[in-house]
């Protein structure tokens, strides 16, 4: 034991001496946050703000009503762009025709084909093209509804069956984007925060030739892969409590209640999470050291083990595509965390069986990763690293 105390001692110290690489270490704790709020900010202003859209009319003085009726929406013409934002609507082009026998064409009770043109693929077009859809089709409607009452037709023969929707999820669940990006920075914090010390006490300690130093001492492979294993993880735990101590600070300078939904990382939640996380922070290290002991020189490791950890730090986003998961996803590492941590940002009851079985899973994992390091230190192949 106080082998292992010794061992865990230097490697603390050589972590913490680095302060660059600490550094690195928790930069994703510090801006996290800052880009949630940022995103969160401007998520909300275009869903409830309704900034103004502009659209170059073409013949828009046939349909003198429904130019109303985008404008009454926020959506004007090109006509009215202020000058510091000419160049940006200016290439997003949205074009809207309206042709010359608009007028005719309805009091025939002929359909209308009005063609808008725009880059549909262009991200930052989908609300604004949303919009000028939904007000089109609203007017349209409007427009045949009066035509039936004209002709003596009752406009609720339309809806036969009329579908009342009650909302059963809590205010919390509301907050699913919030949800999502965190769930995520988390994981991915979990696998990263603790990378750069994991690859400098492994591959750098080789190339300065520590390790071999070390390994000439009387102690046992197993306790110099343990300390390790303790310094890496820890950083990472730090990192994921200082990004949720963040995190939950930044959240009051968002105004959640525009969207209806409410967010709150309380004692709880944050005893929940890091119960949830702390396994896969063990699980991180002990993919980083055994990678990096592998890599043939520093630079090898760090390609290496950041091209192999990005894969189960995106475990998450393939859970969101998936409708209908199987059992058996509850339970696995990574994927299980994921799951119980979209529970707890929802509010749900933790179901606690899946959070043990998955988090021993996790650590049976680490473990086996840990033992097979172990062995491998012992070969000479590893340690000099040769062919």
């Amino acid at each position: 034991m106080m082998q292992l105390k010794a061992l865990m001692v230097k490697e603390f110290k050589e972590a913490f001496r680095d302060k660059r690489a600490l550094m690195v270490a928790m930069s994703m704790a510090l801006l996290m946050p800052i880009m949630i709020v940022v995103m969160l900010k401007v998520a909300i202003k275009e869903a409830v703000d309704n900034p103004a859209v502009y659209v170059k009319y073409t013949g828009e003085q046939h349909a003198p009503k429904l130019i109303k009726a985008l404008k009454d929406k926020n959506i004007l013409s090109f006509a009215d762009v202020p000058e510091d934002e000419e160049r940006n609507w200016n290439e997003r082009n949205i074009e809207l025709t309206i042709p010359d026998s608009f007028n005719e064409d309805m009091a025939n009770g002929m359909p209308v084909e009005l063609v808008m043109r725009a880059d549909y693929n262009e991200k930052s077009l989908a609300t604004p093209l949303r919009r000028i859809k939904d007000v089109i089709r609203e007017h349209s409607l409007t427009i045949g509804y009066k035509r039936l009452l004209v002709r003596g037709v009752d406009v609720k023969l339309l809806q036969p069956i009329k579908l009342l929707e009650q909302d059963t999820s809590l205010p919390s669940s509301n907050a699913v984007m919030i949800s999502l990006i965190l769930g995520v920075y988390l994981m991915m914090a979990a696998f990263m925060s603790g990378l750069s010390i994991a690859i400098d006490s492994s591959a750098g300690e080789r190339e300065r030739n520590v390790l071999e130093m070390l390994l000439c001492q009387p102690v046992s492979t197993l306790k110099i892969v343990l300390a390790k294993l303790s310094c890496a993880s820890s950083i990472a735990v730090i990192s994921i409590i200082l990004m949720l101590i963040l995190t939950s600070v930044a959240m009051n300078f968002v105004d959640l209640t525009k969207i209806g939904a409410t967010f709150s990382i309380d004692a709880t939640t944050f005893t929940t999470l890091l119960l949830l996380l702390i396994p896969i922070c063990f699980l991180a290290a002990s993919l980083q050291l055994f990678f990096s002991f592998q890599a043939k020189s520093f630079k090898e490791a760090q390609s290496t083990v950041t091209m192999l950890i990005m894969a189960p730090s995106m475990i998450p986003f393939a859970l969101m595509m998936m409708d209908d998961k199987p059992a058996w996803v509850s339970w696995m590492p990574i994927s299980g965390q994921s799951m119980l941590m979209e529970d707890v940002f929802k509010g749900l009851p933790v179901d606690w069986s899946a959070l043990l079985f998955t988090s021993v899973a996790t650590l049976t994992v680490t473990a086996a990763f840990v033992l097979t390091l172990a062995k491998k230190l012992t070969s000479e192949k590893v340690v000099m690293s040769l062919s």
